[in-house]
């Protein structure tokens, strides 16, 4: 992350730059949302945004 914040902008629920580069996130957004955040993973200029499979549990292969 670079602080361009144009993920903020994609999906402002999820993602928030407060300061000049400190980002918040929801490391686990509803499925239900999952359009804003690849909307933002496309956003995002120097791709600092990966996805993981929904379900996917914390060291599960993908």
């Amino acid at each position: 992350c670079q602080g361009y914040a144009q993920c903020c902008y994609a999906a402002p629920d999820h993602f928030e730059l407060r300061g000049h580069e400190i980002l918040f996130y929801d490391p686990a957004p509803p499925d239900a949302k999952r359009s804003q955040i690849e909307r933002a993973r496309q956003a995002c200029p120097v791709r600092a945004i990966e996805i993981e499979p929904a379900g996917l549990a914390a060291g599960d292969e993908p």
